[in-house]
């Protein structure tokens, strides 16, 4: 059965013309040119990835991320205006799992829908020769369900936070950048290098964890060089 992606925009040359590439991929596509219309299909027939503009009538880009969070891991691509820096930092902080910039290639965006869910599959369905299971510290995370936990208690992550935990995890006391985890994560040379999306990923992760930035636990930041778990 092939994949479903949602398409939300209130442009209706921008969403159609999506869709049409999306669907010379094979993908079924469900189009909406209105915030609301999309959550209440979603609510009822669950995507397996979701394409939001930021700017939308009624229920915006933010607050449909925001919902999907709530109740989801599928991934999310949010569409956002040239030069709004911060959209892409509040998408990101949401859950969002990855921005393109209007106005946009529509066979860029077809890749990163591909990179989306192909890594959203492989660590919900297996992950081969790599641990199944990380302990680290009172740190659990389960590779093959993509469940982590923390002091016994859940942690919901996005697909791409779950990804850079994990990462940081296999390598305990061994720092890794930015575009190491960039490469790990999307591996797709479309994909320009921006290490403030990985700051705010990180960020994110520290306020789940409830870990501190000036005194961290368990993220710790190594200045011009990258991220690291201690041993």
């Amino acid at each position: 059965m092939p994949d479903t992606i949602l398409i939300v925009d209130d442009e209706p040359e921008i969403a159609d013309l999506v869709a049409l590439y999306l669907k010379n991929e094979g993908y079924t596509v469900c189009t909406f040119y209105s915030g609301m219309d999309a959550w209440n299909c979603i609510q009822q027939k669950t995507p397996d990835l979701a394409i939001l503009d930021v700017m939308l009538p009624g229920m915006d880009g933010f607050q449909i991320c925001r919902k999907i969070r709530e109740f989801y891991r599928f991934p999310v691509i949010m569409l956002t205006a040239k030069g709004e820096e911060m959209d892409k930092i509040n998408g990101l902080a949401l859950g969002a799992d990855d921005y393109i910039t209007k106005p946009f290639l529509p066979l860029e965006l077809v890749a990163r829908v591909k990179a989306q869910l192909r890594r959203y599959k492989r660590y919900n369905t297996g992950a081969g020769p790599e641990e199944d299971v990380i302990v680290h510290s009172g740190l659990v995370i389960n590779v093959k369900t993509h469940e982590c936990t923390l002091n016994e208690k859940p942690l919901s992550l996005t697909p791409t936070e779950f990804s850079i935990l994990r990462i940081l995890c296999q390598n305990r006391g061994q720092v890794v950048s930015s575009e190491e985890l960039f490469h790990q994560i999307w591996g797709d040379e479309y994909y320009h290098k921006n290490n403030n999306t990985i700051t705010v990923h990180i960020r994110h992760l520290r306020e789940k964890m409830g870990d501190s930035f000036e005194e961290p636990k368990y993220i710790k930041t190594v200045w011009g060089c990258g991220y690291k778990i201690e041993k």
